[in-house]
């Protein structure tokens, strides 16, 4: 593993180094940005043994900095999802939270964790962990919260994605990963409708116009939303998956992504309780992806869960530390 300067980020009258940490193993390279905690690229072969990237990404940080709204890559928080209103209640005290998803607040408000410059230090046999602080009120969360990601690249190749966070007073945290993968490589074309996907989930979150889950999740079965046996994907997914798995503390694999063409395999392990799946059909023109270019597989707690107590909790407390874990593995078939 290695790191660079990617580029400089002028933020008020400081100017601060964004740098890219490089992690190779196995056939497998994957690089990692301090901007935002962003998977910039995943390079693995296909069954021929011919090597792509295949998620979305920029070449340079100017890229990442003029179209900020898909994501691209980034870590999500935090509150990955949204919350209805931008507005919840934490032991009787009421929070108010930037809409910047009208009306409700999306992926931690207007300056998330996806815009903000990360500590970075290598971690393991080939890994980089990002830290940084964010200070209480930061879009409007109560509690300082101390946060720390690792990016590890694991003998085989897999990447695993570890979080950790304490606070020092109540708070909510649901953090993710936003990367978009393409396995035919990234200038492939529409994934969405080529790629196959399995998904162990037999109920999905019932949602209203704005994506705010409503009433109790509902049955996959005889709908489009089963994909329990594997299948083309297909456009006009942006929904929670309630995992068969639960809540655990060791990451369990819950998903497969399949490129027929390429014979890439992505497979995804968590121990989340939820995945969002979404079939970028919002990316607009002015970005060099059209939509379905991409395949977001978020690993994280359900949407608007601060103000849905049967929902698994995302409440946090001082002396408590929230931990999540997700591993992409890679393969041919």
């Amino acid at each position: 593993m290695r790191s660079e300067l990617f580029g400089t980020l002028a933020d008020g009258t400081d100017r601060i180094d964004v740098h890219r940490w490089i992690l190779e193993r196995d056939g497998v390279r994957v690089r990692v940005l301090t901007y935002g905690g962003i998977v910039q690229s995943v390079e693995v072969p296909d069954r021929s043994g011919g090597v792509a990237d295949i998620v979305l990404g920029f070449p340079d940080l100017d890229g990442y900095l003029a179209h900020p709204e898909p994501y691209l890559g980034a870590l999500v928080g935090r509150y990955a999802n949204r919350i209805a209103g931008g507005r919840f209640t934490l032991d009787g005290q009421e929070y108010t939270l930037a809409r910047n998803n009208e009306p409700n607040s999306l992926h931690g408000g207007e300056r998330g964790f996806d815009k903000r410059v990360w500590a970075a230090e290598p971690f393991g046999v080939c890994g980089v962990r990002l830290s940084r602080v964010s200070p209480d009120g930061e879009e409007g969360f109560p509690g300082r919260l101390d946060v720390t990601v690792t990016y590890e690249l694991e003998a085989g190749g897999a990447l695993r994605i570890s979080y950790e966070a304490g606070t020092d007073a109540p708070t909510i945290v649901n953090l993710t990963n936003h990367t978009y993968w393409n396995l035919g490589g990234a200038g492939a074309g529409n994934a969405a409708g080529g790629h196959e996907l399995r998904i162990d989930a037999g109920r999905v979150s019932a949602v209203d116009e704005n994506l705010i889950p409503v009433g109790e999740p509902r049955d996959v079965a005889g709908t489009p939303f089963d994909f329990r046996e594997i299948r083309k994907v297909g456009p006009g997914y942006d929904h929670n998956y309630v995992l068969d798995k639960g809540v655990g503390e060791q990451a369990v694999e819950v998903a497969e992504l399949h490129d027929p063409a390429s014979g890439r395999v992505l497979s995804v392990a968590t121990t989340e309780p939820g995945l969002q799946l979404y079939t970028a059909d919002h990316l607009d023109s002015s970005l060099p992806f059209a939509p379905g270019d991409g395949i977001a597989l978020e690993t994280q707690h359900f949407p608007d869960s601060p103000n849905r107590p049967d929902f698994p909790s995302t409440v946090l407390r001082p002396g408590e530390v929230y931990r999540s874990q997700t591993v992409y593995g890679f393969g041919v078939r």
